[in-house]
């Protein structure tokens, strides 16, 4: 196995066995061995290990009491100081790896102010006229945004939950162990938190809409793009029709090859059967490097598919967008899928489809009714 993993973070330490916290902001930088470890049975490396993999491995050395994997302070039975280092831990999680590493993607300022996007040219002109100026190297910008949508209802309950533990605008807890250069200072303020999170919510919605504004002046410019991307969607589009497997209706929104508007229809004899459900992909013009993102406009009962409407699905070919529309589909009609904890976007339905016999039946009827409330 390839077991050599350098993590380089900020000096913030969120848990004493992995210095830095970043499963959220990916501050990692792997240096990957060309020395093999043989392992035991199950153990070697395979092609169906990667980033991921790796991450949710470092992330199950964390404890859920990280006190007491400090040296000195393993048989502790302070209980407060215990919950207190973790309530400050909490708070900083949430604020440093989530929301300002997405408020620095979204060019959000401390003030709460947000940089305009580019004002886009109408003017038609030769594509070819201007270098193509190359964005700096960060290959999980768009990752953590497409994350961020999949998560934001988890970051608000677990924003809402902490803040009834703690007083606003009390200072953190000093622990024992802390001093000189390592120390956690600061104050609780979940209502800012809560605040930071809508804020980077609404921008994120209006960067999707910018991508379709962006698709429109691409077509009155006459771009290869828009005239690859048109063609592509010719070519889906049909595919789905002639398609008996699945019934899934496909048109662009107002002519615009960069949305895609999908109307899908429940498969016959299962839950879904009866629905019609109305889906939109935007597509990004840098696609493939940004990823589309895809939102459910009718409203649906699914542990797959969070309360704002963004499924979660995981495309073959990342990029070959016949094969995410197919991804979507697969994940509202697999009902017997392998547990995934990527998948938990929607709390109260995952706890209910992961649940008991009497929770899994409980989660179908409520699929059901939305199912029917589909055609209302």
């Amino acid at each position: 196995m390839d077991e050599h993993v350098l993590i380089q973070t900020f000096t913030l330490a969120i848990n004493p066995r992995v210095i830095g916290f970043f499963p959220a902001s990916f501050q990692l930088i792997l240096v990957i061995s060309h020395r093999t470890w043989r392992g035991e049975r199950g153990e070697q490396w395979s092609s169906a290990q990667g980033l991921e993999s790796i991450l949710i491995s470092i992330q199950s050395l964390m404890s859920p009491n990280p006190y007491e994997n400090e040296p000195g302070f393993e048989n502790s039975d302070d209980v407060r100081m215990q919950a207190e280092y973790v309530a400050k831990i909490r708070h900083e999680t949430l604020r440093i790896a989530v929301i300002q590493r997405l408020e620095g993607f979204l060019n959000i300022h401390p003030d709460g102010t947000v940089e305009s996007f580019p004002e886009l040219e109408l003017e038609t002109h030769n594509e070819y006229d201007e270098p193509d100026i190359e964005p700096p190297f960060q290959p999980f910008k768009d990752l953590c945004k497409r994350r961020f949508l999949w998560y934001y209802e988890s970051y608000l309950l677990a924003v809402d939950k902490a803040a009834k533990d703690v007083k606003e605008n009390d200072n953190f807890t000093i622990m024992p162990f802390e001093g000189g250069g390592n120390t956690m200072n600061g104050k609780f303020n979940y209502t800012q938190l809560r605040r930071r999170l809508q804020l980077i919510h609404s921008v994120l919605h209006l960067e999707t809409e910018y991508w379709a504004k962006e698709g429109s002046v691409l077509v009155k410019k006459e771009s290869s793009v828009a005239a690859g991307l048109q063609l592509l969607f010719d070519q889906v589009s049909e595919s789905f029709r002639k398609n008996d497997m699945v019934t899934m209706d496909i048109d662009l929104d107002n002519k615009n090859p960069f949305v895609w508007i999908m109307t899908y229809f429940g498969r016959p004899m299962t839950n879904l059967d009866g629905g019609v459900f109305r889906i939109k992909m935007t597509i990004s013009p840098r696609f493939p490097d940004e990823q589309p993102r895809v939102v459910f406009e009718t409203p649906i009962f699914h542990h797959r598919i969070s309360k704002t409407g963004i499924p979660c699905y995981f495309p073959k070919k990342a990029d070959d967008l016949k094969s995410h529309v197919e991804a979507i589909v697969e994940a509202i009609e697999d009902t017997d899928p392998p547990y995934d904890p990527r998948t938990l976007v929607n709390i109260e339905a995952s706890k209910l489809f992961w649940g008991s016999a009497d929770e899994k039946k409980q989660y179908n009827r409520q699929l059901r009714r939305s199912v029917q409330r589909s055609t209302e």
